[in-house]
Parts: C-alpha cells; structure tokens; sequence
C-alpha cells in the first residue's frame, strides 16, 4: 500500500491512537498515516510526537489550534495529501470502531473502482457489534432516508471508513464543503456521485468504541437530517 495514506482525525484520543497507530503499520510495512489532531487536551498530540521518532517518514501531524468539526479536519488532511504523492486517500476514525485489517480490501475496491470505496454496515456481510437495537435502527433508517431524498444509490451513507482515489478530492471543491458532522460524510457521497464517480460498499463489521467519549451529539444528528434536505434543493 505504498501509494495510500489513511488520515485519522483525533480529540482525547489519547487511550487508543498509540495501539491503533502500532497494529496499522504492524499490518503494512508501506502504509502512511495522517493525525488530524485539534489540540486534544489529554496529550493525543505529543503522543504521536513521540511516535514519530519511531516511524519516521510513515507518520505524519497535522496539529490545528482547536476542535472545529470533523468535516473541516478531513478537508485539512485532504489537502495535506493531495499536495504529496498518494493516490489513495483514506477515511477511519481513530477508537477502532473500524477495523484496521479492513483497509487492503477498501484500497483493493478502490482501485478498481477509481473512484470510491465504503466500508458498509448495511450489505450484505455488513454488520455492526456492541450497539444497542435503537441506535441500529436509527442509523439504518437515517440512511434509508438519505438514499430517498437524494437518489443515492449507497446502503451505508453516513459511513465514515472509505477510501478515495485521488481523482475524486482533486475534482470535488474541497472549499465548497459545507457541512462538518455526519452531513459531511453524505456529502462527499453525493457529490462524489453527481462528479461521475463510482462508489463502491465493502461488507465490514462496525465495533462501538471501547475507550474514550464518543462525539455524537444531537447538532450533529439535526445537520444531518436539514442538511440532506438542502443538498437535494440547492
């Protein structure tokens, strides 16, 4: 995976990122990793400081002076590696809700696809573990709605473990992003499919954190469910 990068956008994610950063590269020797790190108040930054020394030349730090949304610490990472030489641009967050083990098969369906690949909870194969059925539902029906409004075809629109070829972020207005919560992650959906591109849904198991606060809020519940609205009437 010499030509991919998976970025990793943190806050207080200081109980995980050195174990997670230590089984990705312990997994592929040429993979790369970005932090996105909004200066975590629990020392996450100067962890990875550290962890630099190590891994020389494979991590990399992006440090941003404070917590501004997941969506604009993506759109900051995307930059940062389309100005370097990846061609496979990843998405997986940093409390091992997503499987590390997973991302040869995403950058594989990439690939192929030159466009997109998702890391789908709702193909077939697809699953989720340790949430309780109400959070399921509400997740899986919050994708069904999104599919109706917007005409997309992707099972799993708020997923936030993919891989992009870098053809998708140079043809998207990065700048023109607007949403930053779980509307982000639609959006880079949809706009990555109206742009002609084709996404792809890779069957994975999604496991609820173990460690640490999850950042789920109910702003960025309501974004997500407006926010569809507006990209469909815009």
């Amino acid at each position: 995976m010499k030509e991919g990068i998976v970025i990793i956008p943190t806050y207080n994610e200081a109980g995980n990122i050195e174990r997670l950063l230590r089984c990705v590269f312990a997994m592929d020797p040429d993979i790369h990793v970005l932090i996105v790190d909004d200066s975590s108040p629990d020392g996450t930054g100067a962890i990875v400081k550290n962890l630099q020394i190590e891994f020389q030349g494979r991590l990399q730090l992006l440090e941003r002076a404070e917590k501004n949304g997941l969506g604009t610490a993506y759109i900051a990472g995307f930059k940062h590696c389309l100005a370097q030489s990846y061609q496979y641009i990843f998405e997986m967050d940093a409390d091992f809700s997503h499987d590390y083990k997973d991302l040869p098969r995403l950058m594989e369906a990439c690939m192929v696809s030159r466009g997109m690949s998702i890391g789908s909870r709702y193909v077939r194969g697809g699953k989720v573990s340790n949430w309780p059925m109400t959070r399921i539902l509400m997740s899986y029906f919050a994708s069904l709605y999104v599919r109706a409004v917007l005409w997309i075809n992707v099972m799993d629109t708020t997923a936030g473990f993919v891989c992009y070829h870098r053809s998708v972020l140079e043809t998207i207005d990065l700048d023109s992003i607007e949403f930053v919560g779980y509307a982000f992650q639609i959006e880079m959906k949809y706009r990555a499919m109206k742009a002609g591109f084709k996404l792809v849904e890779v069957p994975i198991t999604f496991i609820d954190r173990q460690v640490g606060q999850s950042k789920m809020s109910m702003n960025i519940f309501t974004e997500a469910f407006l926010g569809v609205l507006k990209m469909r009437f815009s």
